[in-house]
């Protein structure tokens, strides 16, 4: 089994920042791509950004220039700093891993969500 943590999620002002972090454990091989999604009330879940386990990024057009996704190798961990958070920004963001759990095995796996709400 692979369990995703997040934290970091929270309530902040417009124009504030907040850094999510979230953790893999279990029966980890490797893991591959690490990202970052949403969920905004009554809309579908969304890529916010995504790392490879070799550096390369990708960003929503929405989040271009604000927000930074990192990773930690060593430690199974992703960062999703976000800066000049906007009232849309809000929403629950899921943590998401392409975890190998043996040469031949891999999963798809999902944190539980963490609440991140931009007040105006």
């Amino acid at each position: 089994q692979v369990q995703l943590v997040e934290s970091g999620g929270g309530l902040v002002q417009a124009g504030g920042s907040l850094r999510l972090s979230c953790a893999a454990s279990g029966s980890i091989f490797s893991i591959n791509a690490m990202g970052w999604y949403r969920q905004a009330p009554g809309k579908q879940r969304e890529l916010v950004a995504a790392i490879t386990s070799g550096g390369s990024t990708d960003y929503a057009d929405s989040v271009k220039g604000r927000f930074t996704i990192s990773r930690d190798n060593a430690k199974n961990t992703v960062y999703l700093q976000m800066n000049s958070l906007k009232p849309e920004d809000t929403a629950v963001y899921y943590c998401n891993a392409d975890v190998r759990v043996t040469l031949v095995y891999a999963l798809d796996a999902w944190g539980q969500g963490t609440l991140v709400t931009v007040s105006s």
